[in-house]
This record gives C-alpha cells, structure tokens and sequence, in this order.
C-alpha cells in the first residue's frame, strides 16, 4: 500500500502557541514579560498557512519558525540532516554547505535581505578541547559543526557544536535570551535516559553561545516512512511506540519538575541501528532567535492535541501526538494534510487493513478529544501495546535498571538468526566505563571516568570496595599478587591492596597515564603522556627504568623473549630491552601507534592509526607485510591460530593470515571497532561504538550473539569461567554469559 497523499493538497505545518516552556517549570517574571511581548497577535494558522514549525532556520529563511518543508521547500525537518544522509543530530540546520573551510557563508531572511555568517575553520578549537572537523548544516541563526572532544585522545569520539549567534540589537534582549538558552541548556543536562540524546558542554566564546550535544546516528521516521513507500510494519511500530512510552515515562515523572515534551512527530524520533529510537528536539535552538515575532512555540498542527490549542500543557498531550504519530506511520496518512481531531473519519484499518484491530482500538483511545478519556499514562499504553499479537518476538526491559537487575537495551527486535545472551549482572557507576576489566580471585577490578578504581564481585556485581584517584581512568588495571595496578588522567601510576582498597604505593609521572599496565617478573611496565615509557618495581613502585621519545606513550608493552614492544604517538614502534631500556630497534608507521603490539613466533603484530596492521620481525622490525583496512586502528591484535584479529575504526573486526597477511574474514558493525578482540572457548568477543557488545565463531567470523547496552562499548571483554565481563560508556559493568 503505497503512502496516501491528497490530491492537490499542501502539508500543514502551521503552528500552536504555547505560554510556557517544555517543562512545567515556572518563568522568571521577566522572561514571561518578555514571551508575552513575543506573543501578541498570535493566531492559530489556517489551512493554507505555511509557516512549519518550530526550529532552526531553513534556506531563505532567518524567521526560525520553520521546520516542516514549506511549499516548494524541499529543505527536510528540523534536527535532522537533508535526506538520505544517515548520521543525524540533535536540531541541525539544513543548509548545506559549500566546500572548503573557513567558509563566509550567506544566509537570507525573510524580508530576501542577507548576512553573512563567518564559519569557524576546519582544525578550529574551542575550549581548548572541542576541535572542528567540518560543517554540517548552516541557518539564519546557526551553524552546526561535526566536532570532536579532544580529551579522548585513544578513540574518536564525535560530537556535534551548535554555535548560536546574537543579533538582537539591544543587550538587554540578548542576555535575556542567553539566559533562557542556559536554562533549557540546563533543563537537558539534567536528563539521563538512553533514549534522550546527551548534552556535553554549553559555553560562551568570542561572543558565541556554543553547545556541545551527543552525535546521533540514524533517520529518522518521518524519512524511514517516506523511504518505504508503504505503511509501516505493525510490529515494528509497536516497537518503537513501547520504546517511547519508556522515555515519556521517565520525563513525565521528572523530578522536581515533570515535563512535558510537546512535539511528539515521527521527524522528531530516530532510528539507532539495531532498531533503537531515540527522541530529539527539545526546543533549545529555537529560543535564541531574535527575529521570532510568534514568541515560544510549540507543536505541529495535525499531531497536537486539542486542548494545546489553548495552551494546555499535560502528559496525556504527549499520548494524543504518539498515538497521531503511530496512525502516520501504520497508514502513510499524513495528519498535516488534514482537518486537525479528525482521526475518526480516517478509520485505521480501512487505510491498512493488515493493522490488527488491537492495535486499532489502543491508538483510537490514544486520539480521544477528551482527555480524559485517552490512557492515563505512558505506562499504561506500554502494557496494552504489550498485549498485541506477535509481540513476543521483542525482548523488552527496564534500561535504567539498578544494579545487578536487568538491562538488556531498549526494546530490541531480533530479527532472524539473530541470538541474545543472558545478563547476569550489571553494575553501575558514575561515569563513563572505557577500561577494560581485569578477574582475579573472585573479583573484577575496573577503572572508571569518575576517578574511582572498583573492586566487585565477580559472581554477582555487588561492590567490594573502590579507591579514588584524582583524574579518570582510562587505563586498564593489571593483578601482580595482592596487588592491583593501574594508570590515572592525574599522572600517577597506583598500586592498591587487592583485599580492601588500600593504597599500597604511588608513582607520578608528569603528565596523564593512559597506557595500561603490564608486569612481568615484578617489573611493571607502562607508558606516560610525559613522552616517557617506564619500568616500575610492582612491590615498591619505585623506579627501574625510564625511555624517552618524542611524543606520548598510550600503547601498552608487548611481552618478547628478553624484549617488550610498544607503540608511540611518533608513529614508531619501539622494541626495548626488559633490562636495560636500550633500544633494539624502531619501526615507523605514517601515524601515531596507540595500539599494544601482539607477539608471536618471531613476528610482532600491531596496528596504527594510518589504518593498516603491520607484521614485523621481531629481532630487527623489518614489515613482512601490512593490512589495509578503512580507518584509523586503536584496536589492539591477538593471534589465534592462523589468524591475527583486529578492530578498526571503519566499523569492521578483521581475521588476517598471520603469515600472509590476507584477509580471512572480517565481520561488520554499525560503529567503530576501537575495543580490542578477546578469544575464549573458539569464541570471539568484542565491543564497538554501535552500543554492542559481540561474539563471533573465531573461525568463521559468523555472529554467535551481541548484546545491546546503552552506550559505545571501547572497553575490551575479560572472560572468565563462562562470564564475559566489560565495561560500556553507558556507565555500567556488564556481566554476561559466555
């Protein structure tokens, strides 16, 4: 059934007012004197209004009340790239750029008249952390830049920078407005739930207001729905309707404060891969629009309840505009094109006949006029979407479970071949989890970004003790006797009693630790961004040795007969004498090294950030032979059998003949492989930034199951007595079954 348009018919993207903001948070007087001002002679459009709604400017437009196409706009929905570009974020702009950097690129008002808007350059950094990598969208009031933080120095980590220029002509209207920016800016950084993109950093530089946001990949299902030519599956949709009802849930019961979103719409929903939805656009771009004469709005005509009509602001609106969205969605009927509540005269099932009549009759109480009338909650409708026939192919769970409880992701919908594991527990901590775990004597010791070295159970999660360093820690901790050792961001290199916590002994160096630890016969080797590597006394934690290069070390040592190996930020590979620190010899790649080199019968494998593993004899480092994958590697190799396995950054693990150096398999995910392979059992496990933790056939590359968490999973897996253990950056330990 193909999408149902009428016949001559324009979209209908007029807007509703609102009074206040997206939360029932009250206004400072000031700001409602201000919006009352903007307000005035608002009018509820007509049919054959255009204006779209609310959101970043489009081309040929500074009025910020776009969004939606207008006629003979072909610009798409707000928050989202133009179509058929599948990496989104949070509230883009939709002009595209033209090549080149430091654009001065010309942005036109509604009035025909142009400015100017001076683009950061390419390379550009701000906060001495942000820097800019490209553009990806430019508005009348905006530019959105593909970012990246540069404090992850071992993996990419993508961001998108919103920069919001004023200009208002008076200051009191522009600290008014920065200060209304500040406060929803801070409304979302208090919100944590996976299914709400995360706000990173909010500033003021040169005069700009800049904020930093989570990169979302996906499309959007406004897009999906078009790109489908036909209704959508009703499973599939229910799927994601349970997924929102999660996310409504969690903001209707806000604390102090509930909110309310207000613009629920399939172009304000994305798709994650692995059918994951995450719900966008929260308004903050739209309030710092100076040439705004409708003052706050909200709403898109079509999907809006009746009573937002009048400024009515409550969760069961939300209800109302989901429910109008799923009848989008599972009949390609769009509301905009029609007279606003009039939802019974478009019956569900005679548009879409292959719509169970449950389903029916739940979305027709969700568009009740009254509502009163419309389900009472988002849980509410969660447990009678439940109920719908052939629902028990979706796995659905809590992903903000506590400690130890489940937290297998959010409504994912297995499609065939695909299997799942079984958590066993997990276990949540402050921060994001990026090192990797270590077992031993019935304990899993992890560091966290949250500065603290955790010791838990490893049967059953529950904390045993933690040591707090001064700065995060990416390093991953190694277990010499009693002792558990680890590297910090605050420089220092830690020796703690494996029983209770206590520190033992501390070695600073002078700058960030990153490198993990590796001990042999007492010694304990690490590299420092102080340009130093370093052998330690494991008892004493005193010094053995130190070598210097000229840039940092983040690699941790490869063990060789007499040797270690070890990678450096000169795009050299280093082979040093366990003794005596005295150089053997060094090999250079094109890029910086924060791999850990893997040896094995007389060669070293390794990888670089020039994208290609390298194969290099071991007593002179002469290349053998090197492997060309699609992006940078952080991945560090392991060889299994007659195969070197390695993740790369271009979304693939690869499986390489150790002595050919030609591809035997390689296995593709929807992020980036920087976690490095572990081999258990003819089993491979890994993680990657797709959120996803893995498990292939060593010999095959074919999947076995991966297992969803709620963040990028850079962590690599320690797998003990059949329990997979690893970190995610959702916050959270994982331990699963092998």
């Amino acid at each position: 059934m193909g999408l149902i348009k009428k016949a001559g018919s324009t979209k209908r993207t007029g807007l509703l007012r609102r009074e206040e903001e997206t939360s029932t948070v009250n206004l400072p007087q000031e700001q409602e004197q201000a919006q009352e001002q903007e307000t005035r002679n608002v009018e509820v459009p007509r049919k054959d209004d255009e204006t779209g709604t609310v959101g970043l400017p489009t081309r040929g437009d500074e009025t910020g009340t776009v969004g939606l196409p207008t006629r003979g706009d072909e610009t798409s929905t707000v928050g989202l790239p133009p179509r058929g570009d599948e990496t989104s974020t949070v509230g883009l702009p939709q002009v595209a750029p033209q090549a080149g950097t430091g654009l001065s690129s010309t942005a036109y008002g509604t009035s025909g008249a142009t400015h100017e808007v001076q683009a950061l350059a390419e390379g550009s950094v701000l906060q001495n952390r942000y820097v800019v990598e490209g553009i990806l969208g430019i508005g009348g009031m905006s530019v959105v830049y593909r970012g990246r933080d540069l404090r992850f120095k071992d993996v990419v980590r993508s961001c998108a920078i919103k920069e919001m220029y004023q200009r208002a002509p008076d200051s009191q209207t522009r600290m008014l407005k920065l200060r209304h920016f500040e406060r929803e800016a801070g409304l979302l950084a208090t919100l944590s739930h996976p299914a709400i993109p995360k706000v990173y950093d909010f500033f003021e530089e040169h005069g700009r207001v800049y904020l930093v946001q989570e990169m979302i990949p996906g499309k959007d299902l406004e897009t999906i729905l078009e790109n489908e030519g036909r209704p959508i599956d009703e499973i599939r949709v229910a799927n994601w309707a349970i997924q929102i009802c999660d996310v409504l849930s969690y903001l209707h019961s806000h604390q102090p404060e509930p909110i309310v979103f207000r613009d629920m719409k399939p172009s304000n929903i994305l798709l994650m891969p692995g059918e994951r939805v995450v719900l966008i656009d929260f308004g903050i771009a739209r309030i710092l629009d100076p040439t705004q004469r409708k003052g706050t709005m909200i709403g898109t005509e079509g999907y809006a309840p009746p009573e937002q009509y009048r400024g009515v602001a409550e969760p069961q609106g939300d209800l109302y505009a989901l429910g109008a969205s799923l009848h989008h969605l599972l009949t390609g009927s769009d509301p905009r094109l029609e007279t606003p509540f009039t939802f019974h005269n478009r019956p569900l099932r005679k548009y879409n006949p292959a719509v169970s009549p449950e389903m029916e009759a739940i979305i027709n109480r969700t568009l009740e006029y009254d509502l009163n009338a419309r389900w009472s909650s988002a849980q509410e409708l969660k447990a009678a979407l439940l109920e719908i026939p052939g629902m028990r192919g979706v796995i659905h769970s809590n992903p903000l479970a506590g400690v130890g409880g489940p937290a297998t992701g959010v409504g994912i919908l297995l499609h065939s071949g695909e299997s799942q594991t079984e958590l066993v527990w997990s276990f949540s901590c402050e921060e994001e989890v990026r090192s990797s775990p270590c077992v031993s004597g019935g304990s899993v010791y992890i560091g966290c970004y949250d500065n603290n070295l955790y010791a838990l159970d490893a049967a059953s999660g529950k904390f045993r003790w933690k040591y707090a360093t001064e700065g995060g820690i990416s390093s991953s901790p190694s277990v010499w006797q009693d002792l558990v050792i680890t590297g910090s961001e605050d420089g220092a290199v830690y020796g703690v009693d494996m029983r209770n916590g206590s520190r033992r002994w501390v070695f600073r160096t002078e700058k960030a630790v990153r490198s993990s630890p590796i001990i042999q016969e007492r010694v304990v080797f690490i590299g420092s961004d102080d340009l130093h590597f370093y052998a330690l006394d494991g008892l004493r934690g005193v010094l053995i040795w130190k070598y210097r290069a000229w840039m940092p070390f983040r690699s941790s040592a490869g063990i060789g007969k007499e040797v270690i190996f070890v990678g450096c930020d000169d795009s050299h590979v280093y082979c040093l004498e366990i003794r005596s620190s005295t150089m053997k010899w060094k090999q250079r790649t094109q890029h910086p090294v924060i791999s850990t080199p893997c040896y094995a019968e007389g060669l070293v494998f390794v990888g670089s950030t020039d994208g290609h593993l390298y194969a290099m004899e071991s007593k002179g480092g002469i290349p053998v032979w090197k492997f060309r994958t699609g992006h940078k590697i952080y991945s560090s190799p392991i060889v299994v059998g007659k195969n070197v396995l390695v993740g790369s950054a271009d979304g693939n693990l690869y499986a390489v003949d150790r002595k050919t150096g030609r591809q035997s398999w390689k296995y593709e995910t929807d992020g980036q492989v920087t976690s490095s392979p572990r081999h258990a059992g003819g089993r491979v496990y890994f993680g990657s930034v797709d959120r996803f933790v893995y498990c292939l056939d060593v010999t095959s590359g074919k999947l076995l199951w991966k297992y969803q968490t709620e963040g990028p999973v850079v962590s690599s897996a320690s797998i003990s007595q059949g329990i997979v253990y690893i970190g995610s950056m959702d916050n959270h330990v994982y331990a699963l079954k092998a």
